[in-house]
């Protein structure tokens, strides 16, 4: 009976004690046994549990008997960072209510806004709970007013509760009964599911998660997908616990999983609808809406051998990374891999940690940059979208350039208020308004290039502010730019992986610092190496990395100078030789550490 089904997932900023609130819910309602106890439960990937922050949306079901009457309980668990909103919008999708925790020790963050409005937008139910009360740093009635602001609700309403102490975790699951309403999908109407996630099985297939809105599902049903529009045969259904238990049959409003023998990734479509291919639904639970990546950056094999291998695990992994993007690409200097598209620079950073930790690839990132609106001078109307630097056009054929700008919004106490405005500043930004939400916080809201954040704009911030400060961010538009593209020689040689956009006030500066830093990356070698920025065929900087000096002339005790001057003019030529010929080791650190320098 889905009147006694709830569904609902965690909203919070990172760090905020999401994933351990999730853990007390599911040793309360005994879902998890003693042995099979831990920190972050539902965080089962190696990178979440080492960086403390959840990535992925993860589904679990729970059972909670309140008054006489057993409960199913739904939790639907969120990422917390900007990077990950495509996740969470999936997740609040998939839900009736929602757990609004804020830190009593930090109040409310700029992705605890942003998530908070999308929950309304879907007409969740929201229950506020203040977390962290027991720490010495918490300033409990201070935030109180913050919550009462941001969400126009009772002081009663509030739920205070220390999830590392237990403390508030049955007012919760009580809560989650009495205020958040029950599905109100029609068992009688013909089969919609929304998917909101899907994970590879190396011996099974695909497995799809999903949450069924309208209908039932049995299994060995014939399953249509909308997006794809192929049909495949539910093989084995089942629930989501804390490992996955088949069923025969899932209801109206539940949550479960569907193995299809599905084996392509590309056939999967997260956030599609799936229906009865035999009296099947004729329009999707929700418009189907790919991704739109922020950032592009080039992903290489070390060796050109693992290329083939590197595609299988992107596949996989684009399996329940559905915001992860990516097509194939040729470097003269890397060989073959491919350009991606991705949400943020942590978002990337992610991607390379569990391809070397889930499929031991070890890869190359070239420097990340977003994509432009490229007119040329022969067809002003119609644009072209140029991701990689590589691809842009030579400056005589262009006619303007457009980039992406986004609406910042960034939310610290008033002493930092200055510092901010001055690197935003710095960073192409102007200021839109100033927002006092609070005695002690405000939000500034900027609009700035995208190009201007993708690199060291939040580490900065979090420097500048000591921490107090939250960032996110949504795309604008695209709007008239003066850049140009500047080339990295290494040896009189191109490195397309090098190249970068950049302003033309700018250019000088930022490819002087680029030849200086890779002065210091690249090892010596045999011969001296040029180190060039340019700009078309200007040279903008120039570094040079000296050889390894050997002294031909140390067999030499006394005669004529012309001895000395006949080696010394030996080794001059030797050394020309050389450099015609020999190669540029480049280390894979190096790359990593200009990407990290740049800007």
């Amino acid at each position: 009976m889905s009147e006694y089904i709830r569904n609902f997932c965690i909203i919070a900023h990172i760090d905020h004690g999401k994933s351990t609130l999730a853990d007390r819910l599911l040793e309360f309602t005994k879902t998890v046994s003693d042995q099979e106890k831990k920190d972050q439960l539902l965080d089962d990937m190696e990178v979440e549990r080492e960086r403390g922050i959840t990535i992925k949306s993860h589904a679990i079901q729970m059972t909670y008997a309140y008054r006489g009457k057993t409960y199913i309980l739904n939790l639907i668990d969120t990422p917390g960072h900007a990077d990950f909103s495509y996740e969470v919008s999936r997740s609040i999708y998939s839900c009736e209510g929602a757990l609004l925790v804020v830190d009593a020790s930090q109040s409310i963050q700029a992705q605890t806004i942003s998530n908070l409005y999308l929950a309304l937008e879907n007409n969740l139910t929201i229950i506020p709970v203040l977390n962290k009360i027991d720490l010495p740093g918490s300033r409990t009635y201070e935030v109180i007013d913050d919550v009462i602001e941001l969400t126009y609700c009772h002081p009663k309403e509030i739920i205070f509760a220390s999830a590392k102490k237990g403390l508030g975790i049955e007012e919760i699951l009580q809560a989650i009964i009495t205020r958040i309403p029950p599905p109100n999908g029609s068992p009688f109407e013909p089969l919609q599911a929304f998917i909101f996630d899907s994970n590879y099985n190396p011996f099974k297939g695909i497995e799809i998660y999903f949450r069924i809105i309208h209908g039932h599902l049995v299994k060995g049903q014939k399953l249509k997908f909308l997006a794809s529009g192929l049909t495949y045969s539910a093989n084995e259904i089942g629930i989501l616990k804390f490992k996955k238990i088949s069923k025969e049959c899932i209801q109206t409003g539940d949550v479960g999983y569907v193995i299809s023998g599905i084996k392509e990734a590309k056939d999967v479509k997260v956030g599609d609808t799936f229906t009865s291919s035999e009296n099947p639904a004729i329009f999707p639970l929700k418009k189907f809406v790919e991704s739109k990546p922020m950032i592009f950056s080039g992903i290489y094999p070390l060796h050109n051998k693992d290329y083939e291998e590197l595609r299988t695990s992107m596949e996989k992994l684009r399996l329940n990374d559905a915001s992860l993007s990516f097509v194939s690409e040729t470097s003269t200097v890397l060989g073959f891999g491919f350009r991606c598209g991705l949400l943020g620079m942590l978002h990337m950073e992610i991607v390379k940690e569990r391809l070397e930790k889930e499929y031991n690839m070890t890869v190359i990132i070239t420097i990340p940059n977003v994509s432009y609106h490229v007119f040329l001078k022969k067809n002003t109307e119609k644009a072209i979208i140029v991701k990689n630097p590589s691809d842009f056009p030579d400056l005589s054929k262009l006619d303007r350039v457009e980039e992406p700008y986004i609406r910042a919004e960034i939310i610290t106490m008033y002493d930092y208020v200055g510092s901010i405005i001055s690197l935003c500043l710095e960073k192409r930004g102007v200021i839109k308004n100033q927002l006092h939400l609070t005695l002690h916080s405000v939000k500034l809201v900027f609009e700035m290039p995208l190009s201007e954040v993708v690199f060291d704009f939040y580490d900065r911030l979090k420097k500048l502010t000591k921490g107090y400060a939250s960032f996110d961010y949504t795309l604008l538009e695209y709007r008239p730019s003066n850049l140009v593209k500047i080339d990295i020689l290494i040896n009189h040689q191109v490195f397309d992986s090098l190249s970068f956009l950049s302003t033309l006030n700018n250019s000088f500066k930022m490819g002087k610092k680029i030849c200086e830093k890779l002065r210091e990356l690249i090892p010596r070698h045999q011969f001296d190496i040029p180190i060039q920025a340019t700009l078309g065929s200007k040279i903008l900087a120039r570094e040079t990395i000296k050889s390894f000096r050997k002294d031909v002339t140390a067999k030499c005790y006394g005669g004529d100078i012309s001895r000395k001057r006949k080696l010394l003019e030996q080794q001059k030529l030797g050394k020309k030789k050389m450099r015609n010929i020999g190669k540029i080791e480049i280390p894979q650190s190096a790359f990593i550490e200009i990407f990290k320098f740049l800007n």
